[in-house]
């Protein structure tokens, strides 16, 4: 089994892919590479079991109702989210909420924060994936799951702050971070790339969202329940692992 990890951002130069080669009992990193372009993408994820992609598949449901309403001056769907709380369910999506809940993390907005203009390209790269290999449901239930990896890192037990950055703190800890994962996975073949890895987070984020495919592959993330499965298809579903790291290998699959 292959997994692909896609770190998405707005710009190719930003972008980041993983695959990981899984055998019985290990995995091998067999390609990682920056300023990644959309044709590789799907080039990649046609040959991938599964890819885990960090960046929201969808939008808040209330959001294209508000945006209709205002276009058309038509004031009630408007004015439903007047105040706080009604700019909240604008902003977050109900698998956000949920992440929330479960890890105490609260994941940039999609739609009022810096995430919109890389979620814009991914709804680009599902258009373009789903012409060649078939529309991937939101939910994660086909080949393509949206994954979180600080919340991936969290659940297992990995230090996930204070990583992301050019400075010399955020390059530290990310030398303990990839150091604590070899620790705990010694079974991860990183394939010589380390030095890489510790350079740069959008790097280790793709083998992290790789890491994370794997567990969304072999059923070892929490799904949507009955509560949150109509909205985890329309917005999209953040797969959080179930398992530890070493539940990762010795899994058909």
């Amino acid at each position: 089994m292959r997994t692909l990890g896609v770190d998405l951002a707005a710009a190719t130069r930003k972008t980041a892919v993983a695959v990981l080669e899984w055998g019985k009992d290990s995995a091998e990193l067999v390609h990682l590479a920056l300023d990644v372009g959309d044709q590789e993408i799907v080039e990649i994820f046609g040959g991938a079991a599964m890819t885990g992609i960090d960046c929201p598949v969808g939008w808040p449901q209330a959001l294209v109702p508000f945006l209709t309403g205002h276009l058309n001056f038509d004031a009630g769907p408007v004015l439903e989210h007047d105040g706080i709380e009604g700019r909240r369910l604008l902003a977050y999506r109900d698998t956000d909420r949920f992440v929330t809940g479960r890890t105490g993390l609260i994941p940039l907005s999609v739609s009022a924060d810096r995430l919109a203009h890389p979620a814009m390209r991914c709804a680009v790269i599902q258009a373009k994936i789903a012409a060649l290999h078939g529309p991937q449901p939101r939910d994660g239930s086909g080949r393509l799951a949206e994954v979180y990896p600080a919340a991936s890192l969290k659940l297992w037990g990995l230090a996930a702050r204070g990583y992301k950055g050019r400075g010399t703190s955020e390059a530290e800890r990310l030398s303990v971070l990839l150091a604590t994962l070899r620790e705990q996975a010694p079974w991860l073949d990183l394939a010589g790339q380390e030095g890489r890895l510790a350079a740069s987070d959008d790097l280790f984020d793709a083998v992290v969202a790789s890491l994370t495919a794997r567990a969304a592959a072999v059923r070892l993330t929490v799904p949507p329940d009955a509560a949150h499965a109509a909205a985890a298809l329309t917005e999209g579903w953040i797969h959080l692992p179930s398992c530890s790291l070493d539940g990762l290998v010795g899994q058909r699959g």
